[in-house]
């Protein structure tokens, strides 16, 4: 049985005050020493000095020895008065509580760390010994045996119980990390004042007022981003690699391997007309020209829908701040962001009837010499007008928004008078993951309701009509060709089908691959979501097929064509596409440069804390108050959380207080980007290149059947010939 012992018993009549299941800050631990032994007398030197300081110091007596260490209010209350209160926001009387428990252990590391004894004789009695030349701090006296360890404690609350149901489990492997300590210094920033987000009356605002966003931007713009980036260049190449060779196993098995496409039209066109006057390969660099040109100008349109939609977003932020509601005029910005998301989606509707208007036409005017090149002309073609379609604006979420905008009092504006939006308070890329979560579920969800209910709405309105009731069924007399006469009506009222019926279902596909890889690093759910999209759509896509449309025209292919090498410069624009979001759009790169450049662990050379603490005050600007534009309008009443009025607020830039040129910060941040970036694309390149040489795409086995076949076909003709001979 342990005994407890109170160490200092001139302070016992502080002891009632003190509950017996008190939170104690640290334990330090020792090994029972000799009495009288420098060791013992160390340590109960270190003791007093804590003692000194107020701390309250229980020991537990057992195989070895424990020291409870509680510090005193007064320490946090000393620490709140002069930091005014970083935890809690503005001074109150009752600091004590609303130092979170995290600070507090902070606190009382850094005073047992830098507690010092004399090195010097303890029993000496002058002051000057008790403060020698080299004092000794807790950490040399663990490393002299004098104390074993010293350590915080585990809370036994609910938070503890929950981590370890929830994440301390092996079974719960898949469940997401808990946050790091960013996010915890956003959700404390109380006292971080930011600029308005908008020139008409939009109030200052705290930095802890974007707590939630900041933690579920962290889930996927940390260190992991960049292995999952790489990993899905990867994928990306295997599955290229893994689709090729079950591609040739299937052309194999279907006699197709030796097939050839011209050949056959060229057959049907003789077989068709014996007249048939051949049609030879064709080039006009003056029809290229032009089709280049045109093809130029459509995608300086599509570029010109994507600034309107930034516009729109402009003005409707300004819209928004001006509402009556106030949760709308709260949320400005995310608003605006989540309805021009909306609005994309009915572009990319739009356009997309007018793309392939555009197409076809520029097909007609480039005259293909067969079927297959129009094909494949139209494909390039429509494809790349969609691509712009769709990802314009991402892309101009993704590398510019918020790096054009200027800064407060020089603000770029549209038309002189709306200055352009910027990045949501909690980061860029927290814009793009809303903009690619709203287009990616709309498209899925809402395409795959209008594919699957227009066709079987058609076909339960034509069978209405066709037997409206059973009074009113003419019976005809039957002969030899009702059956099929009932054959052709159902198969007429299916859906009509057309050249574009398959053709649309590889756009589709090729446009969500685009989605789950170039721009993964922002929205890491895509292929989740298109993998569960799948599921269902290929089961739509076969009910469409076999009850609701007409029969496909059949064609004879061994691959699928120019879509190949769609998919792999999709996969070469992934590689590029990630590595500027990370370099770019994401805050891991200046977060590197501060850890290894700025930050306390670099500085200071200390191991004691995290060293990304800071870096949110690092990485915000100062901006007077005073140096505003003529177009801002402030509010008359100040905010909540002020008593006083405000002459700064922050911003997110790196830029000096004084003039507002870029800082040397932003340098070295942005050297930094542009190394990553070119160090990023050529080890992904590369391991892309590995991969598709390291998976062969054609399977051993479908080689060396037809090389036994070629072998078997060349040994009968050689034993023809021979017996001819003979005869």
């Amino acid at each position: 049985m342990s005994d407890e012992i109170q160490l200092t018993p001139r302070r016992e009549h502080l002891e009632p005050l003190v509950p017996n299941q008190m939170k104690w800050d640290f334990v330090l631990v020792c090994d029972k020493h000799k009495p009288g032994s420098k060791k013992e007398a160390k340590r109960k030197q270190f003791l007093e000095e804590l003692e000194k300081k107020g701390f309250i110091i229980k020991e537990i007596e057992d195989k070895k020895l424990f020291y409870g260490v509680h510090a005193p209010s007064e320490i946090f209350q000393k620490y709140q008065f002069l930091l005014r209160n970083p935890d809690g926001g503005l001074q109150n009387h009752h600091m004590q509580e609303d130092v979170p428990i995290t600070t507090r252990i902070h606190i009382v590391n850094f005073i047992l760390q830098n507690t010092e004894i004399s090195c010097e004789d303890p029993f000496g009695g002058k002051q000057e010994q008790r403060r020698g030349s080299n004092p000794e701090t807790l950490r040399r006296l663990i490393k002299a045996k004098v104390f074993e360890a010293a350590f915080p404690l585990h809370e036994q609350g609910e938070l503890r119980i929950l981590l370890k149901r929830n994440w301390a489990q092996w079974r719960k492997i898949l469940k997401e990390q808990p946050i790091e300590p960013i996010s915890k210094e956003i959700c404390e920033a109380n006292t971080t004042i930011m600029c308005p987000l908008c020139d008409q009356n939009c109030p200052f605002w705290q930095l802890s007022d974007t707590c939630t966003y900041a933690k579920v931007t962290h889930l996927f713009d940390n260190e992991g981003t960049i292995l999952f980036a790489v990993l899905m260049a990867l994928w990306a190449t295997v599955f290229l690699e893994l689709w090729k060779r079950k591609r040739a196993e299937v052309v194999s098995d279907w006699e197709l391997y030796w097939w050839d496409e011209d050949e056959e039209e060229l057959a049907l066109q003789l077989i068709n007309n014996p007249e048939h006057t051949l049609k030879e390969y064709q080039h006009s660099y003056i029809r290229s020209t032009i089709l280049l040109l045109l093809v130029l100008l459509m995608i300086t349109v599509l570029i010109g829908i994507a600034h309107g939609l930034v516009i729109y977003r402009v003005v409707a932020t300004v819209v928004f701040t001006q509402s009556n509601f106030e949760f709308i005029r709260e949320r400005a910005s995310t608003v605006a962001v989540m309805t021009g998301a909306v609005l994309h989606y009915i572009t990319i509707i739009i356009m997309t009837k007018v793309n392939r208007r555009v197409a076809l036409f520029l097909c007609d005017l480039e005259t293909p010499r067969t079927f297959s090149e129009r094909e494949n002309i139209f494909t390039v073609k429509i494809f790349t007008f969609q691509f712009f379609t769709y990802f314009s604006s991402l892309i101009y979420i993704a590398f510019f928004l918020g790096r054009i905008n200027g800064r407060p009092g020089n603000y770029v504006r549209v038309a002189g008078k709306w200055r352009l939006e910027e990045c949501h308070p909690s980061g860029c890329i927290t814009d793009l993951f809303i903009q690619m979560a709203i287009i990616m579920t709309l498209k899925q969800t809402l395409s795959n309701l209008v594919e699957y209910l227009t066709p079987w709405l058609k076909l339960r309105f034509l069978k209405s009509l066709a037997n409206p009731t059973n009074k009113d069924k003419v019976h005809t007399e039957k002969g030899p060709q009702d059956s099929c006469k009932e054959q052709w009506l159902k198969n007429y009222q299916l859906s009509e089908v057309n050249v574009f019926s398959l053709f649309d279902e590889f756009l589709e596909m090729m446009i969500q691959y685009s989605f789950t890889t170039i721009f993964v690093a922002a929205f890491p759910l895509a292929p989740l979501l298109a993998f569960f999209n799948n599921l269902f759509e290929i089961r739509l896509d076969a009910i469409k097929m076999v009850q609701l449309h007409r029969r496909i025209v059949p064609r004879k292919a061994k691959d699928i064509g120019i879509w190949l090498q769609v998919l792999e410069a999709i996969g070469i624009l992934a590689v590029i596409g990630n590595g500027l979001v990370i370099a770019i759009t994401s805050d891991f790169i200046p977060m590197q440069v501060y850890k290894y450049t700025y930050s306390p662990c670099k500085l200071q050379k200390r191991t004691d804390i995290n060293c990304l603490t800071g870096y949110i005050n690092y990485s915000l600007s100062v901006f007077r108050v005073q140096d505003f534009e003529w177009q801002m309008k402030l509010p008359e009443k100040l905010p909540d959380f002020m008593r006083s009025g405000i002459t700064e607020c922050r911003y997110r830039d790196y830029r000096n207080s004084d003039d507002y040129n870029y800082s040397v910060q932003f340098w070295h941040v942005f050297a930094a980007r542009l190394a990553f970036l070119i160090l990023f694309e050529h080890v992904a390149l590369c391991i892309k290149l590995i991969a598709a040489w390291y998976v062969p795409d054609i399977p051993q086995s479908v080689k060396n059947k037809h090389l036994k076949k070629k072998y078997e076909n060349l040994q009968r003709e050689l034993s023809i010939m021979d017996r001819s001979t003979e005869v």
